[in-house]
């Protein structure tokens, strides 16, 4: 199927120029978008799994970040997110069907990366969600050569006197109907655009937090609100699931921050602690998105992510 192109919003892509983006259609039928960073002289191509709510134009900066040490990317709206079909009548509600549909998603990104002979080889940095599906993907045979995580979404942060309410009302409240509705303690907004700066839970730079708001006010059909019962149901599922399995032979690198508060560091220092050839790197005073932090924070970061990278591709 040859590719088409798709709306590559660069008025609110603050890293470097020359991201573009295509539409792909899933073997179930799914329209997504994938952006890609095409440099024909880098060394490999980074495969970004993005976290829920976020889009193709929120990993420009990343993008421009991994361009400086040779590196290609790409990067993918998942299904019910950014630009691809939203998955609700309402389509500010996060959802999806199966935890395991995001694979027809990978496969999707990875048909196209093919298509535009991305250079090889190539490499995962997959962020909270993102985290889950690229854990399984490379549990799978994903073809990449490395991996790299940022605050993954290997368990979801809960009070633990709210762990049994929260996995009771995510499959009860299907089975009456209504799993398509919101959780107890989640929104229809954004959170980036209800929440002020103090409040926020993903970064501790200014100008990184306004980018992200910035984003959101130029193009509200790119927003997302909380997931749906039959989402957080699946999610819980996906993560239970995930924590059986043994991690891939595959190097890994992953970043956490100290003041995580959005995904469950338990379930990270656990898997991280057996991954053979795996390093958790704890961000001083970092919340949820370190990579999305200021120069001093997340440059260093990414020094490691490429020097891991680079190392295995060529090494």
């Amino acid at each position: 199927m040859p590719l088409t192109s798709a709306p590559f919003l660069s008025d609110i892509a603050f890293g470097a120029p020359g991201g573009v983006a295509y539409w792909a259609q899933t073997s179930d039928a799914k329209r997504i978008r994938i952006g890609a960073w095409q440099r024909p002289e880098a060394k490999g191509t980074v495969l970004i799994f993005p976290g829920r709510t976020e889009f193709i134009e929120k990993y420009d900066i990343c993008a421009a970040q991994l361009a400086q040490r040779g590196l290609a990317s790409m990067a993918i709206d998942w299904r019910g997110q950014g630009l691809a079909d939203r998955m609700l009548d309402n389509p500010l509600i996060g959802h999806v069907d199966s935890f395991p549909d995001y694979q027809k998603d990978v496969d999707a990104l990875l048909r196209t990366a093919r298509t535009l002979e991305m250079p090889r080889p190539f490499f995962l940095l997959a962020h909270s969600m993102g985290g889950a599906i690229g854990l399984r993907a490379a549990m799978e045979g994903l073809s990449v050569q490395a991996t790299a995580f940022s605050g993954p979404m290997w368990g979801i942060k809960l009070a633990p006197h709210l762990r049994p309410f929260a996995w009771a009302l995510s499959h009860v409240m299907p089975l009456i109907g209504r799993g398509a509705g919101l959780p107890p303690g989640t929104k229809i907004e954004h959170h980036v655009l209800t929440d002020g700066f103090e409040g926020n839970l993903l970064t501790r730079d200014p100008e990184q937090f306004d980018f992200m708001r910035k984003q959101l006010e130029t193009h509200p059909e790119l927003a997302l609100g909380g997931p749906s019962f039959v989402w957080l149901r699946e999610a819980l599922r996906e993560t239970r699931h995930l924590a059986t399995r043994p991690s891939p032979n595959l190097p890994c690198v992953t970043f956490v921050g100290t003041n995580e508060r959005i995904v469950e560091t338990s379930a990270i220092q656990t898997r991280m602690a057996k991954w053979k050839d795996g390093t958790l790197e704890l961000v001083a005073n970092g919340e949820h998105e370190v990579l999305m932090e200021s120069e001093a924070v997340a440059g260093p970061l990414f020094d490691k992510v490429a020097a891991l990278f680079l190392k295995r591709g060529h090494g």
